[in-house]
């Protein structure tokens, strides 16, 4: 069924705030990268832009049409610092909740924008990449935080160690297409299955029998049909509560802004379920950011991967 032309230039952009990096072509390919880090050994990505919002909730992807706008995301109803949990809670063993394939949300075409228990999910999109990937897993390492890693299929062949340790350091995997295609939620099913499924099989190709149970549709550009094909392959469509922006770095904000623009929107918007959206490709001021985000989020919520 072909969607109108309206509709679908309102889908290409909607992608402008989602993931704010793509990777290989569109990412041809994906994701775009910030000015001045360069990744000449990985699969390239196109530069993203998104319509101005609200920092915690706009998808952020890389512009290929005029932006349109996204639904409004919840945020913490106390931007202040004051905990929504005791630090002793940060750090209680307790089960890790599973978000069941087809459960129905309140992001684009009912994918989930929360976890939808008291754990805040840490989400980092795009990669694998060849630097900040191993920045991140050695930082989350330190501090014992899960997170959940949506990986694009191109960046997976290419860096099928990194997809290993991944899993072997216990963090969850998420299909985030085979080429960052913004468009690809506006194809046939047949094509979004035959993507999505590609995508599975470089990550069990890199890691086999890894259990993959959640999608996200690359600039947050969620369709019925996408949402509806992923659950069909056992995979919750997760979109954000939180985004940071942490792709898009303006001409003349110095790296020391860069990352305290960051660290201030996800303290100021993440609550507790928050999912909050951040990229380890090519944006290598959002692991600094994380250096002082995790110690601050543990010491209020419990930090989560989805499983």
């Amino acid at each position: 069924m072909r969607t109108p032309k309206v509709f679908l230039v309102g889908l290409l952009v909607a992608g402008l705030a989602g993931c704010g990096t793509a990777t290989a072509g569109e990412i041809t390919s994906g994701a775009g990268a910030p000015a001045g880090e360069s990744a000449s050994a990985s699969p390239s990505i196109e530069p993203s832009a998104s319509p101005a919002g609200e920092p915690s909730a706009e998808p952020t992807e890389e512009p290929t049409e005029e932006p349109t706008e996204q639904p409004a995301e919840e945020t913490s109803a106390d931007p202040t610092e004051t905990p929504d949990a005791a630090p002793s809670e940060a750090v209680r063993p307790s089960p890790t909740p599973s978000v069941r394939p087809g459960r129905r949300g309140d992001g684009p075409a009912e994918s989930l924008r929360r976890t939808g228990a008291a754990g805040v999910a840490l989400t980092f999109d795009d990669g694998p990449d060849p630097v900040q990937t191993p920045r991140l897993l050695d930082l989350l390492a330190e501090h014992h935080v899960k997170a959940t890693f949506c990986v694009v299929g191109e960046n997976v062949v290419a860096y099928p160690d990194l997809v290993r340790r991944i899993v072997d350091e216990g963090h969850t995997l998420c299909n985030h297409t085979w080429r960052h295609s913004l468009t690809l939620g506006t194809e046939s099913p047949e094509a979004i299955r035959a993507d999505l499924e590609r995508t599975n099989d470089a990550i069990r190709q890199a890691v086999p029998g890894a259990e993959i149970k959640y999608m996200r549709a690359p600039g947050g550009n969620f369709t019925k049909p996408f949402v509806a094909v992923a659950a069909e392959l056992g995979m919750t469509s997760i979109y954000w509560q939180v985004d940071p922006r942490d792709w898009d770095h303006p001409a003349g904000e110095t790296d020391e802004q860069h990352v305290a623009k960051i660290v201030a929107t996800v303290r100021q918007h993440v609550s507790k379920g928050a999912i909050v959206l951040s990229h380890d490709y090519r944006q290598p001021d959002t692991i600094t950011a994380y250096e002082q985000l995790i110690p601050w989020l543990k010491a209020r919520y419990k930090l989560i991967a989805l499983r």
